[in-house]
Parts: C-alpha cells; structure tokens; sequence
C-alpha cells in the first residue's frame, strides 16, 4: 500500500512539474504578453519577468514594444508644379497599446507601411519641388500627422519620418544645374562691379588730395617707377617731369621781364 502511494505521489508530482513547465512563460523587458483564454482575450497584459498561463487553454503572444524603424519604398508623383519626381523615407514607430496592436489590425506593421506609402504620394501631389528640397521637416511633420491620426486606433504610435531622397529626372537636374550656374555668374558681376565702383571712388579721393600736393604727384611717379624698374623690363620710359617744365617757363618770363625793366 505504501509503495502504491509513493507511485501515486511521483506520478502526481510529474504531473504537475510537466503542467507548470506546459505553462511557464518568460517575457522580455521590452516585450509585454498578450493572452487569448479559449479565443477570448484576457485584460490583464503580462509585464515583463516569469508567468504562468494555462496550458491548453490559454495562447499568449508576445508583443515587441521596441522602435521600429520602417523604410518606406520610393513612390513616383507629380509635385503642384508639374514635375515627376522619386521619393523614398524612413518611418520610426513603436507598439504603446499591444492588445490593439493584435486584436483590431490584422499585421500593424504592414497597415504602417502600407499608410506611409499612400501619404508619401498624397505628400508629393500638394507639395511644389522647391518644397521638396528645402523645406523638409515641415513637410516630415505633415507625414507624421497623417500617418499616427489612424495609427493610433492601432495602439501604434508614430515617433518620427523623415524623407531620406529625393529623385529628379535629369532633364531637370540640368536645367537647375543651369540656372545656378546663371545665378553664380550674376552675383560674381554684381560683386565685381561694386568692386569698381568701390575703386573709383577711391581713386577719385586720391587724384583729388593729390592735385592740391604736386609733390605728391611726384612721390607717385617715382614709386611707379620703382614698381616697373623691379618688373626687370629691357626698356624703361620716364616721363618729363611737369614741374620742370613750370621751372623752365618761369625761367625763360624772367630774362623778357628784366629787358622790359632796362
């Protein structure tokens, strides 16, 4: 009877070993468990760390609640102005409901892509090339909003877009090719006419107090003089100083004055 017992004691001691490891769970720390009793689903999420679910009766699926980053494949469109255009980005969301995340969407990371794709395209329609190129974050705030208004009846929420690419045909990328090169060679002759018309102003001033000092006149000569004798130039050809030739006039009234005077 004793050993009949004992037989009975370790059967039921098996049992039940093998009925807690049927039932042992273990969840992550960035996952939360969701349990469906007999197809019904259970209030409670399990939290992270060890649980116990029925076997046989309960199923419990394990949620991801980490960010997950979803490229979003390049959609063709034509922008308000008239010009096709190739557009690829990156959407960053995360699992914050993992009940709703299961029960009311069938695959919550294929509706994710799938309404990414269509606001890409919606984007590219009301947007205009210059838009498109200089003026993203408003245009990856307009993405975010149209993507999280239904994402969040999913228990989803969407952190971040960003368009990564914007693809031009190259008809076009000649043509702005074009037009900045146009528009560098205007500001390099707006620069260079400033430039001149700085110049002479300057050299305005300086032929201006130069004209009240002669001997100014003179001290530029000679630095000019300088300038090109330093140049080592096989000829050199000086200008006939203007104040000796003054000299040589008043030198030749004086002896006429003198005969008026005997």
């Amino acid at each position: 009877m004793l050993q009949e017992l004992l037989t009975v004691a370790v059967a039921a001691g098996s049992a039940g070993v093998i009925y807690v490891a049927a039932g042992a769970r273990v969840v992550k720390q960035y996952e939360r468990g969701v349990v469906f009793r007999l197809g019904r689903l259970l209030r409670d999420v399990r939290e992270p760390g060890f649980t116990m679910v029925v076997p046989l009766v309960d199923r419990m699926h394990k949620v991801n609640l980490q960010i997950v980053t979803l490229p979003v494949p390049a959609q063709e469109g034509i922008t308000r102005d008239n010009v096709t255009v190739r557009v690829d980005a990156v959407v960053y969301f995360r699992v914050v409901d993992a009940a709703s995340a299961l029960v009311k969407v069938e695959d919550y990371k294929f509706a994710v892509s799938q309404m990414a794709q269509t606001s890409l395209r919606s984007i590219i329609g009301k947007s205009e090339l210059d838009d498109l190129l200089s003026n993203r974050e408003k245009l990856n705030e307009g993405l975010e909003l149209m993507i999280d208004s239904p994402a969040v009846g999913w228990g989803v929420q969407v952190d971040r877009v960003e368009i990564k690419d914007v693809s031009l045909p190259e008809t076009m990328k000649r043509s702005m090719a074009r037009q900045a090169e146009a528009d560098r060679e205007r500001r390099a002759r707006i620069i260079n006419a400033d430039a001149e018309l700085q110049a002479s102003k300057k050299l305005a001033e300086a032929a201006k107090e130069m004209s009240e000092q002669p001997a100014a006149l003179q001290l530029r000569l000679l630095q000019t003089v300088v300038a090109v004798a330093a140049e080592k130039n096989s000829t050199l050809v000086l200008p006939f100083p203007v104040e000796l030739l003054r000299f040589l006039e008043k030198a030749q009234e004086h002896p006429a004055d003198r005969r008026l005077d005997r």
